[in-house]
């Protein structure tokens, strides 16, 4: 039975992974700069010396959606030692994500930028959502994952510390 059938019958969803694949050859992260939902511009290169985790997504997508919970909590516990969240919405308008916020348990306190010509994603060779990258301290994509994760997991949490020790 397909997660969609399973989810529409009542059915528990299945576990979020907690997986990330590791780049053999880290590579330099592309420049951006995309608003949030204040309009307020962000752009990559400011986030150097910092470990990024940039976070592909959209409202419609329930895996997406299931992630943001822990997306917050490793953000809440990791952001003083220099991790940051940017949430790259596809697609969809501010009033949308806005609304689709204010129904959730947690409000994410990460940047939510807006990629609506999907020009960034692109760059990124995004072919899913969600899609996860790790970017370290030095702006290269570290570790990549294609499909809901769980953030709040031990193992990941250990490979964002590292990259935060990591110079």
């Amino acid at each position: 039975m397909s997660p969609a059938i399973g989810l529409a019958a009542g059915l528990p969803a299945p576990a979020l992974s907690h997986e990330l694949t590791r780049l053999t050859t880290p590579v330099t992260a592309p420049d951006f700069t995309l608003p949030d939902m204040d309009d307020v511009q962000h752009t990559l290169a400011a986030y150097r010396g910092r470990v990024v985790m940039l976070n592909f997504w959209a409202t419609w997508c329930p895996p997406c959606r299931r992630e943001i919970p822990s997306m917050e909590s490793i953000y809440q516990d990791l952001r003083k030692d220099g991790f940051v969240v940017l949430a790259v919405n596809e697609f969809e308008d501010v009033d949308r994500v806005f609304a689709f916020t204010g129904q959730l348990n947690v409000f994410p306190s990460f940047p939510i930028l807006f990629d609506s010509d999907s020009k960034v994603s692109e760059k990124y060779g995004v072919k899913g959502l969600p899609t996860t990258l790790l970017i370290n301290k030095r702006g290269e994509v570290v570790y990549r994952a294609v499909g809901g994760r769980d953030f709040d997991h031990a193992q990941v949490r250990d490979i964002v510390r590292g990259l935060l020790t990591d110079d």
